[in-house]
């Protein structure tokens, strides 16, 4: 089993990287598999909306990390996307990221688990939470929670470490992921799998 940890801050050893490292122990604690996978200072094109992905399963967007990516998530169990809230929202890079992973891939994300993780100086990770978390419950992915909101509080790696509720936050967070990932692999084994759902209906507003 792995998990793939993202990171969308621009600083690859900040405050983000300090809660999903805190995570990462905890993984290999439980035996499984984990990369954190750093998204970068480059700028990170938005969706074009052109649907050439939709024909090759590859953004034809070449020049930033969304394809390595998504060749990284085949081979993924779980996901944690982490970021620092910039005006209560997930970082620019992470949000255009994220709107181009996921765009038409359901099926590449249906039935692993993820989580989003959020460091903040002092406010808007609710916000920044509930934004990460739709991408989510829109591929049908169950959200694995822990005992608060996955936050942790600080200016700096030296601070978020202080923050003893925030990072047993991650860590049970991470204990969570870690056991719904062997109850899945559990129910494979049984003959448990994902269910066949319906073809799409889509239905639009306009009459």
């Amino acid at each position: 089993m792995k998990v793939i940890l993202i990171n969308g801050s621009p600083k690859p050893a900040g405050c983000t990287f300090t809660a999903l490292r805190e995570a990462q122990k905890v993984f290999a604690d439980n035996g499984i598999e984990t990369e954190i996978f750093q998204v970068g200072r480059e700028p990170v094109s938005g969706c074009l909306g052109c649907g050439g992905c939709l024909k090759t399963g590859r953004c034809v967007i070449g020049n930033d990390p969304v394809n390595e990516f998504l060749e990284m998530a085949h081979g993924a169990d779980g996901f944690i996307f982490g970021s620092p809230v910039h005006f209560a929202s997930a970082s620019g890079a992470l949000t255009s990221f994220m709107d181009r992973v996921f765009y038409g891939r359901s099926k590449l994300f249906q039935g692993k688990p993820a989580a989003a993780v959020l460091s903040c100086r002092r406010g808007g990770a609710s916000a920044a939470f509930d934004q990460i978390n739709k991408y989510f419950t829109i591929s049908s992915m169950p959200v694995v929670s822990s005992q608060y909101w996955n936050q942790v509080h600080g200016n700096n790696p030296e601070e978020v470490v202080k923050d003893l509720e925030g990072m047993q936050t991650i860590r049970t967070l991470a204990n969570n992921m870690s056991w719904l990932l062997k109850c899945i692999e559990a129910g494979k084994k049984s003959g448990i799998d994902f269910p066949q759902n319906e073809a799409v209906i889509r239905t639009n507003f306009i009459r």
